[in-house]
């Protein structure tokens, strides 16, 4: 393991197979999210349920829960941008129908939920063999800057794919979808041009226990079992995301157009903290630095929690969403650098479950505890849980605590 970075952000953004890795990543993000505000407007548009709505993001969800072992062996049993490509191909046929079927005037429910759930098998596969392939392409020593800028293009697309997706829509019902279809093609070509940095892991005769060597992995590693379960529980209850439209109506007293915002705050403050990381790495204290950023993050979920100003509110917005970016690039840079390649699908698997777990499962205890308590007490309550797993989780993980470098 490399003890000093030696490769630059600027450096990183010349080098082909990385920006080759970079684009197919976006492009293929920009679709999912623009997907994801055509789907709900079309499925509404429909019905007119909002339990039609609930009902589409749990078919979205249950591929990956379903798949996650047998995505995860996958990528460390094939080569895995031939399994980003062939997701990619996948994911544009699908759009091409919805496409289709939208100009027609002929998609039903049926036809959506179908698209949705081929979707959410292609992405269980996608995201793993994603993770596992950005070591690979990104010189020794480069794992962390590499990982704020994949992450600021991720934010990039947070921002701007449903803003993209809601504008096509207005215009015409097909035209997301259309635009869905060319983004996955150019990812898949993007993908498919990539040429590996680094050598991969060789390839070994699989046996059935290899499914669930990533849990068994994780298990033994106390650093990356108490990163990954710091980031799953402070999610679980620190996320105030299913709450936003509440605030914006009843508690800061505005409209549409300040719940969009309140939903970008996040994204802004992340995004600005991409690029001081990919210019300036975290190179000491790395572990302590994490439970900071989470410590930070739960501050930023009560002040908001009180706020009853519209610029108080954007700003801890901003600030929690920066915290969690700090969290998240050490955390993926410290489960990259910690698994040998051979594992690297099979732990990025348990990764994508435990975060979509948490968003999931976050978004229902924060409504379940604000019906039961009332929406302010139940934000307050997610924030001060957050600190307390994290100061529980210093004395539990010493190991993970005690992480100078990651590179």
């Amino acid at each position: 393991m490399s003890s000093a970075i030696t490769v630059g952000a600027g450096d990183l953004l010349t080098q082909r197979s990385f920006l080759l890795f970079l684009w197919s990543r976006s492009l293929s993000r920009f679709s999912s999210l623009i997907g994801v505000v055509a789907f709900g407007w079309q499925v509404y548009d429909l019905t007119g349920s909002a339990f039609a709505l609930g009902i589409l993001g749990l078919v979205g969800f249950i591929p990956g829960a379903l798949l996650v072992f047998a995505a995860g062996n996958a990528a460390d049993r094939y080569e895995r941008k031939r399994i980003l490509q062939a997701c990619q191909f996948a994911e544009a046929a699908t759009s091409l129908l919805l496409a289709w079927g939208a100009y027609a005037g002929s998609l039903t429910v049926v036809d959506i939920f179908i698209a949705v759930l081929v979707l959410g098998t292609t992405a269980a596969f996608e995201n793993p063999a994603t993770a596992a392939l950005l070591p690979l392409v990104v010189p020794q020593g480069a794992i962390q800057r590499a990982t704020a800028l994949s992450s600021g293009a991720a934010q990039l697309a947070t921002i701007a794919g449903p803003a993209l997706g809601g504008v096509a829509y207005a215009v015409a019902p097909a035209l997301p979808y259309g635009i869905m279809v060319a983004f996955w093609l150019t990812a898949a070509i993007c993908a498919g041009a990539v040429r590996l940095v680094q050598p991969p892991a060789p390839k070994t005769a699989s046996t059935p226990g290899d499914l669930f060597a990533g849990i068994r992995f994780i298990r033994d590693n106390p650093a990356i079992l108490g990163t990954l379960s710091l980031d799953l529980f402070a999610v679980l209850f620190g996320g105030v995301a299913a709450l936003l439209p509440i605030y914006a109506r009843d508690i800061l007293q505005t409209g549409p157009w300040g719940l969009g915002v309140l939903r970008a705050a996040p994204a802004v403050g992340a995004l600005l903290t991409t690029v001081v990381l990919a210019r300036q790495p975290i190179e000491r204290r790395a572990g302590m630095r994490m439970f900071q950023a989470v410590i930070i993050f739960g501050v930023g979920t009560v002040v908001f929690s009180l706020s009853h100003w519209m610029w108080l509110s954007l700003l801890s917005l901003a600030v929690l969403g920066a915290a969690d970016t700090v969290s998240v690039v050490i955390r993926l840079s410290l489960v990259q650098l910690a698994t040998p390649d051979a594992m690297r699908g099979r732990v990025g698997a348990v990764n994508f479950l435990f975060i979509n777990a948490s968003n999931q499962l976050g978004q229902f205890e924060s409504g379940v505890t604000a019906a039961l308590l009332g929406t302010v007490p139940a934000a307050v309550f997610g924030g001060v849980a957050t600190i307390a797993i994290a100061l529980l989780w210093m004395k539990l993980f010493p190991t993970l605590r005690d992480v100078e470098k990651l590179e």
